[in-house]
């Protein structure tokens, strides 16, 4: 596949609600950048952030944009992710569920065809607002 091919292939596992699907197109030592949080390493964390965000939010991503280098080991997507806050995660705002919608960019490293390197940066407090009632999201 190609570096694009994996990337789509990776956002239809999540929309379709395939976690394993989507850990399949990792590298056993994936590093894992979370939005405004920390630095993972490894298929098992990811696991885990995959299965925390399941429990919290029910997520699409839609209007997909993926971008790559020629040589297939860099790759960024941009799209809209629409969700539903179903349960309070952390400190966070208490969940109610809320819908929001909301832009996000993730940046990629693939090596072998499979992909080595997931960071995610969307705009946390405008989320807050949306979750908190301050400021509608986007239809």
């Amino acid at each position: 596949m190609t570096a694009i091919e994996t990337i789509r292939a990776y956002y239809h596992a999540f929309n379709i609600g395939q976690p394993e699907a989507m850990l399949a197109l990792l590298t056993d030592d994936v590093i894992h950048d979370a939005n405004q949080g920390t630095t993972e390493t490894g298929k098992d964390a990811f696991r885990a952030f995959l299965l925390r965000m399941d429990e919290h939010y029910g997520e699409t991503v839609e209007d997909l944009v993926v971008m790559a280098t020629g040589d297939h080991t860099r790759a960024a997507a941009e799209f809209f992710i629409r969700g539903t806050y179903l349960k309070t995660d952390g400190t966070l705002p208490a969940a109610k569920g809320q819908p929001y919608h909301l832009r996000v960019g993730t940046f990629f490293d693939l090596r072998h065809g499979n992909i080595s390197r997931v960071t995610n940066y969307y705009n946390l407090p405008s989320w807050i607002a949306m979750v908190s009632g301050q400021i509608a999201h986007h239809p």
